[in-house]
């Protein structure tokens, strides 16, 4: 029996982002590769070689990180230092640029396999590091003019009801928890 009522229409869902579908196949390919790539090497030459390179990147990629970290922490306190003393910071140092990047290489010198080894090899280098940088930073600078503009700021806002009226009318929402004891009054919410 129908009631010629309407049935309610539920929005559609969202497109997946091409990021969301391919990043789990990117994964188990890289993986699937690494995996191939070592028993390759350990078919060449021997098991021990293969241990023998994994603990090499391993050990190389715990010093670079360690190096990087030590190197961003002097760049911080020598700028906090500055800034208390009255200096204006000086602009950056050619060297002081790519800590993010050595992190990077690093970390991926210690995730076991060959290509993650290459990879943190080349971000290891200052042309590469430059390289990535700059490509980097004009990737997040189209993001941020293709952004609608006060998407952010919007979920800082308090949230309104707007009445048919169009009067807006401010709220909260009090949630009474079971067994708890009662609230105290609020103040009343101002514009």
């Amino acid at each position: 029996m129908t009631t010629g009522a309407q049935t309610p229409r539920y929005p559609a869902r969202p497109p997946r982002s091409r990021l969301r579908t391919f990043l789990p196949l990117g994964i188990a390919a890289w993986l699937v590769l690494e995996i191939w790539l070592l028993t390759l090497v350990a078919g060449a030459s021997s098991g021990l070689v293969v241990f023998l390179v994994l603990v090499a990147g391993f050990i190389l990629g715990s010093v670079v990180i360690k190096r990087a970290g030590r190197r961003a922490f002097r760049n911080l306190s020598e700028a906090l230092q500055q800034q208390q003393s009255g200096v204006m910071p000086a602009a950056a140092r050619p060297n002081s640029e790519g800590n993010g990047l050595m992190m990077l290489g690093g970390l991926l010198l210690m995730i076991p396999g060959l290509v993650s080894d290459a990879v943190g090899l080349l971000l290891l280098l200052p042309p590469v590091q430059k390289a990535v940088s700059r490509s980097a930073e004009r990737t997040f600078e189209r993001k941020i003019r293709e952004a609608d503009p006060g998407t952010l700021g919007g979920a800082f806002q308090q949230a309104r009801m707007h009445r048919p009226d169009g009067k807006v009318v401010q709220g909260e929402v009090i949630r009474d928890e079971p067994g708890g004891s009662p609230q105290e009054p609020r103040p009343p919410l101002t514009h």
